[in-house]
């Protein structure tokens, strides 16, 4: 088959495409012919940290394509399904940037006959992580579904990044009221499109007083991927028993927070990585994500607030330069071109 793998760290050169044998599903996992490969910040930044297998390392862990092979114990019914793919690197070797990828049964996803091949491989990471983010606050419930949220007001910060585009879907599937901040107009179209219901330029607007206008008694939960920068914003705005969900970050960057005036509200400030949050969390997260999936409220493309930058396989390293430049919207790797 052909793959993507790299066996030293460094720079999107050291990404190469070479032919390596088909992987063969063991016991209790499946074998998925792919159609698209979804790149996330984390798959650059493993790339550049943590060594590589012998063997070398197939990038990228989310991703879409057709079970062809089940090992056992797995119920053969699996087998031509459409599927998206979760954490297929996590800690393993088969990656998603390949032909074909093998991971623990558990880790596919019915998609259906509806939803698009690149919508599924834009699940994964951004809406897992989004989903963590809008359920960790004690004023909220820890599963989302239609209603859920009814009442409740969310602060997505960088409503125009793929976790920012997840949240915004997901919270307004549940109906809540969905605050975006933006760097700019192009930005917030894309953060209007996604379904924010209002949308602040922090480059011109002020922040704090904008989000006291639609919620006077603060925020249930803010979706952060800039703590280190909004800290003292996102303390000015979180409401009684609110959550600070930080998803990402800048650099090995330090957070400052104003003790005193977060005790009052009994605000939490919880970090998020979705490798390893806590199981029962993931689990959840994966059910309620495809359950707007086949809902039909998660969308991707220009009219979803995600435009799509598809490359194809031999591509993949310009791929993950484009992530790690900072693309607006989802970069995807056609594994069929």
């Amino acid at each position: 088959m052909r793959a993507i793998v790299y066996t030293e760290n460094g720079d999107p050169d050291v990404l190469h495409l070479v032919d390596r044998p088909t992987p063969e599903p063991g016991p209790g996992e499946v074998r998925v012919r792919l159609a698209f490969s979804g790149v996330n910040p984390t798959n650059w930044k493993r790339r550049r940290t943590t060594a590589p297998g012998a063997g070398g390392q197939v990038p990228d862990q989310d991703g879409s394509g057709t079970v062809d092979a089940v090992g056992e114990g797995v119920d053969p019914v699996l087998v031509g399904e459409r599927v998206w793919v979760w954490e297929a690197a996590w800690e393993r070797p088969h990656g998603t940037a390949a032909e074909y990828t093998v991971v623990p049964a558990r880790q596919v996803v019915l998609l259906g006959a509806g939803p698009s091949s690149e919508l599924g491989a834009a699940l994964g990471i951004p809406f897992l992580t989004a989903h963590r983010c809008l359920t960790v606050a004690e004023s909220l419930p820890d599963r989302l579904g239609p209603g859920s949220l009814t009442g409740h007001t969310v602060l997505v910060q960088g409503g125009a990044g793929a976790v920012g585009n997840a949240a915004i879907q997901l919270a307004r599937w549940a109906d809540a009221t969905v605050i975006a901040t933006v760097s700019g107009p192009r930005k917030a179209q894309l953060a209007a499109a996604a379904g924010a219901s209002h949308v602040v330029n922090y480059r011109e607007q002020d922040v704090v007083a904008e989000v006291r206008k639609v919620a006077p008694k603060g925020v249930d939960t803010i979706v952060e991927v800039s703590a280190a920068t909004n800290a003292a914003v996102d303390a000015q705005v979180i409401g009684l028993h609110g959550a600070v969900a930080m998803y990402a970050d800048d650099g090995g960057a330090e957070v400052t927070v104003p003790v005193r005036a977060q005790m009052v509200p009994n605000a939490r400030w919880q970090f998020v990585l979705v490798y390893t949050e806590p199981e029962r969390a993931k689990s959840i997260g994966v059910e309620d994500v495809n359950a707007a999936v086949l809902d039909g409220a998660v969308r991707v493309g220009e009219d979803a607030g995600l435009p799509l930058h598809v490359f194809p396989l031999p591509e993949t390293a310009q791929a993950h330069r484009a992530v790690e430049d900072g693309a607006v919207g989802k970069v995807l790797v056609d594994v069929t071109a």
